[in-house]
């Protein structure tokens, strides 16, 4: 619990009115490439959805309808360890909420955690027992949102984070123990938690459950790590290891190798940086082919104007570079290399070229990945895909309160 009582300052998110012009100017200055014979997407995004995204930033979305609901919670802005972090918070309403941190990965905002933090925090508003609330922290990472930019920090990533993390929960705020979840970048960031202070948390909640040396070594750029698919593969799971990989290939590759060069392009061009973001909303969300069956218009262009205003493309991209650049080491050499109770999500749309949903937690535990974790939890689901507190928020819920039953 904390030490104390909340006394922070609370600062509210607003961008100013100078910064919401520039964009509206920029945007309506858009040059567009041809991009001829591209409306199935084989080249990338289609202009003809981009235009209509980007004529509806221009005319329909309303900025300050979209800060007037992020500013329905708290927020702060506090320097930790000379990085400046904005979180969203929410106090837990019940007899003994715990404190919660949730990190997001890319291309999410903190906002991507926006379904969850109610139930969470009130469970009995929503049919919960609120012996289980949690007073939920909603940082955005360093480099993204209103967590950027750094340029006294150009060496961000995960592990670094994680102390940042830690600080923030302990020294600043003034818990003694505290829970944490994450999906995407923020699982390794909660992983490495686990990993180095899993004596001050209650136990974690993630998806995807990689190894925090994921970005280790001289090929992290290749989803593939080089390997070839072998000759006695059968077609139609070829054809799925292929498919999945090109999910990833580009954005990896560029995110790990380059993404400096590519930020000049998407910090001058706001169309260019949603296009970059947009493939990734629309590649790795289970939307059955229409992306606003997950994220409606203004979703996409909330999260996208949250990393425009801030210049955030740049940083957040770059955490990958860094993620390689600087490799994870251990803090310790125990086993399992994340002592922390560990709950895992899966998603059947994340699931492994041939490996059905039913098998998808056999799968794990058969793996290299799975000794790593102090696992004590494990759910798939069927539906859902990479954003998964934002598109199977409820099922999210669910698996966090059952992770942290009996360890409060």
């Amino acid at each position: 619990m904390t030490t104390a009582p909340f006394a922070l300052e609370p600062c509210p998110i607003h961008v100013t009115d100078e910064a919401l012009a520039d964009l509206q100017s920029r945007l309506k200055s858009t040059r567009w490439p041809v991009d001829a014979g591209n409306d199935d997407w084989f080249y990338g995004v289609s202009r003809k959805y981009l235009e209509e995204l980007v004529g509806y930033w221009i005319h329909e979305f309303d900025w300050r309808k979209a800060e007037k609901a992020i500013n329905a919670y708290e927020h702060y802005k506090v320097n930790v360890d000379g990085v400046s972090v904005h979180f969203m918070r929410k106090p837990g309403t019940g007899p003994n909420p715990i404190p919660l941190i949730l990190s997001h990965g890319w291309p999410w905002t903190f906002w991507h955690w926006s379904k969850v933090i109610d139930p969470l925090a009130d469970p009995g508003a929503f049919g919960g027992d609120p012996a289980e609330a949690f007073d939920v922290i909603v940082p955005s990472l360093p480099g993204f949102g209103f967590s950027a930019p750094l340029p006294n920090n150009p060496d961000m990533n995960f592990w670094k984070i994680a102390d940042l993390w830690h600080t923030l929960m302990t020294d600043i705020l003034g818990y003694t123990k505290y829970a944490a979840g994450g999906c995407d970048v923020g699982a390794l960031v909660t992983g490495q938690l686990g990993h180095k202070y899993h004596d001050e948390l209650y136990a974690i909640h993630i998806g995807s459950a990689q190894k925090l040396s994921f970005f280790n070594g001289d090929r992290a750029w290749d989803f593939a790590g080089g390997r070839p698919i072998p000759d006695n593969i059968p077609e139609p799971i070829r054809a799925e290891i292929v498919k999945f990989d090109r999910r990833f290939a580009s954005h990896l590759a560029v995110h790990v190798l380059d993404p400096g060069t590519l930020a000049y392009g998407l910090s001058d061009s706001p169309a260019g940086m949603l296009a970059w973001i947009l493939e990734r909303w629309v590649k790795w969300s289970d939307n059955h082919g229409n992306v606003e069956n997950v994220f409606s218009k203004d979703d996409i262009l909330t999260h996208a104007t949250i990393f425009w205003v801030n210049n955030a493309i740049e940083t957040s991209m770059r955490g990958y570079a860094n993620a390689n650049r600087y490799p994870w080491t251990p803090s310790h050499h125990r086993s399992p290399v994340i002592e922390a109770p560990t709950g895992i999500t899966f998603v059947g749309y994340e699931n492994p070229p041939g490996i059905p949903t039913e098998n998808r937690v056999h799968h794990f535990l058969d793996s290299d990945r799975a000794p790593w974790y102090n696992h004590v939890n494990i759910s798939v689901h069927e539906h859902g895909g990479h954003f998964i507190p934002w598109e199977i928020p409820d099922k999210w819920v669910e698996d966090l309160r059952r992770t942290f039953r009996g360890r409060r």
